[in-house]
């Protein structure tokens, strides 16, 4: 029945009848909060035995995100980072993995710590480049990890063509499909296998809880992880669960408005002054605009921009009153973070420079408030670093004279 229902109705309902399994008609799910489940006699079970392989809260949960991402099975993990570890559990010693060059920092932390002392390779190319993608294959490569748009510089990939690429090499692709989320982009259906998400961000949508996702394509992959998974333990609790529930009910709403204030900041970002270069994939002169047009039915709240020095972007975020300067993204809160201290300061400082991810660059969240307050608050940020630097342009040439 889902496939009859729209993606908003879906974000509410699931597959539909989930109120009717709920005990005494609960509109919303119920949060079963046990370890153990009683059997009701030898060899028989519930459907359900312990929390660490199932539990129907979080049941409920996945088979929801299974409909939005048109998945065959979704795994809920305790973060997003969980989640992409349970995905390196499928390849063994002597794999190579090829990457999207500017990924979230923590992701590349995990994959160059954790991922290589268990003798996975991996390598970072600009995937938005599609002859360097099929340049920096090796014999041992497994997979394609892509992040679309990238973070934090927006770049976008092409689905069709890395698709016909893993085809041709035999080759697994996975995506990080955080920032635009199922509403906007559905990478299972554009060619991905699987599919990871921070469900802390915009699912969550409240920066009240950690949660993650693996959305998978196919029987035999869904088995693997689910072993792994029921092995390793890294289960949603279910209070956890209802609160990521809870969230998604409201996901359509959100983004809406989220992305309408990103464009309107965005075009009042790019005629400032102080701004050197704004990342947004709803800009029509941003890299990768048409083929994100051709795969995503939107661009999305996130949004990078670099200023005219590191001072002022020093100043900006310690100036910012209603937008706080805090990691995270994808809440109803709009926060402004700085990637080469925080999200990426665990990345190369050779390798940030050559992204661009330098002193100047700043990445924002935006949220669900009124826009125009949003405007307001960054440009009193931002004209009271001008005053500044105007008083030491001042000084300065009062001193030649």
């Amino acid at each position: 029945m889902a496939e009859e229902y729209k993606f908003e109705t879906r974000c509410i309902h699931g597959n539909g009848g989930l109120v009717e399994g709920h005990p005494y008609g609960a509109v919303s799910v119920p949060i079963f909060q046990t370890a153990t489940f009683a059997h009701p006699g030898i060899g028989r079970s519930t459907g359900y035995d312990y929390t660490r392989e199932s539990n129907p809260t979080r049941h409920e949960l996945e088979s929801v995100m299974s409909t939005l991402e048109e998945a065959d099975d979704s795994i809920a993990c305790t973060s997003g980072m969980a989640a992409i570890g349970l995905c390196l559990e499928l390849f063994e010693e002597g794999s190579h993995i090829l990457c999207t060059e500017d990924l979230y920092g923590g992701t590349v932390r995990m994959f160059e710590s954790i991922g290589e002392k268990r003798g996975v390779t991996f390598s970072y190319v600009d995937t938005s480049d599609i002859e360097l993608v099929r340049k920096s294959i090796r014999k041992e490569t497994k997979a394609l990890y892509i992040e679309t748009p990238s973070n934090p510089t927006m770049k976008v990939t092409d689905f069709a063509a890395m698709r016909e690429i893993a085809d041709e090499y035999g080759l697994l692709i996975i995506a990080d499909n955080t920032f635009l989320t199922p509403y906007f982009q559905k990478p299972l259906t554009l060619g991905a296998d699987l599919v990871v998400h921070s469900g802390t961000k915009f699912l969550g949508g409240h920066n009240d809880v950690l949660a993650g996702f693996v959305c998978i394509k196919g029987k035999g992959l869904s088995e693997k992880l689910r072993y792994t998974y029921k092995t390793v333990g890294c289960c949603l609790p279910p209070f956890d669960s209802f609160l990521v529930l809870r969230g998604i009910k409201t996901l359509s709403v959100r983004l809406e408005r989220q992305q309408e204030n990103a464009k309107k900041i965005a075009l009042w970002l790019k005629d400032r002054p102080e701004v050197k270069a704004v990342y947004y994939t709803g800009l029509p002169e941003h890299p990768g605009y048409e083929i994100n047009q051709k795969q995503a039915s939107g661009c999305g709240s996130m949004i990078s921009f670099k200023v005219d020095s590191e001072k002022r972007a020093r100043k900006l975020l310690e100036s910012v009153k209603l937008i706080s300067y805090a990691e995270s993204l994808g809440g109803v809160e709009s926060l402004i973070t700085y990637p080469m201290l925080q999200t990426h300061g665990d990345v190369p400082v050779e390798t940030r420079e050559r992204l661009g991810i330098t002193e100047d660059f700043l990445r924002m969240s935006v949220g669900i408030e009124n826009a125009e307050d949003l405007i307001a608050d960054l440009e009193q940020a931002l004209a009271e670093r001008c005053d500044e630097l105007q008083e030491q342009k001042r000084m300065t040439n009062c001193r030649k004279e």
